[in-house]
């Protein structure tokens, strides 16, 4: 597993937007956790982080590249939008089924949207598509704080780390939209 920092992702964007284009997956900071990621539009590379992460069944949610691009894909509200950039992820109604790869939220009506106040959305806006965003860590375990404390399992399925130090945070707040339910973790 590469780890880069800031500077190398902008020095080699090429680079790692081919290594994303082309299926591997990463971990990326974000304003709150670090994230396990790939591109959320490539069927086989949200396979193999579902296995990496060891779970089957449960939606991910998604960075998405920007508001036009949840405003073209989902149902949302000028409120709802105003929360973003933020710590929150909004389930929205999708209406876009093929704006991700089907087993993102596993054929849901529904897509956990988000888009960190952090750098890392600039980064997902130069790719031009959403990426995949879930803990790193195997379902029911504790997340990654730094690189000690990354799953060996994972760690060996990973293809890059963009790493920023040591990141003490919790997950962002979900906003199910659909429901009205708001979680707080």
């Amino acid at each position: 597993m590469r780890v880069v920092d800031k500077q190398e992702i902008k020095i080699y964007k090429k680079e790692f937007f081919d290594k994303i284009n082309s299926g591997r997956i990463f971990i990326y900071p974000t304003d709150t956790i670090y994230g396990l990621g790939c591109d959320a539009t490539n069927q086989q590379a949200v396979g193999k982080l579902r296995e990496a992460k060891e779970r089957v069944s449960n939606p991910f949610s998604v960075i998405a590249p920007s508001k036009d691009w949840i405003k073209n894909h989902c149902e949302v509200t000028k409120d709802h939008l105003s929360l973003l950039p933020g710590p929150v992820t909004l389930i929205l109604k999708l209406k876009n089924k093929n704006a991700i790869a089907g087993n993102v939220n596993n054929e849901m009506q529904t897509l956990g949207v988000r888009i960190p106040e952090h750098w890392i959305s600039d980064v997902v806006s130069d790719l031009g598509k959403p990426i995949v965003t879930t803990s790193v860590n195997k379902q029911g375990e504790e997340f990654m704080v730094d690189l000690d404390s990354i799953n060996s399992d994972i760690k060996g399925k990973i293809d890059f780390t963009i790493y920023e130090g040591e990141k003490i945070g919790k997950p962002s707040k979900i906003i199910n939209t659909v429901s009205n339910e708001v979680i707080q973790r």
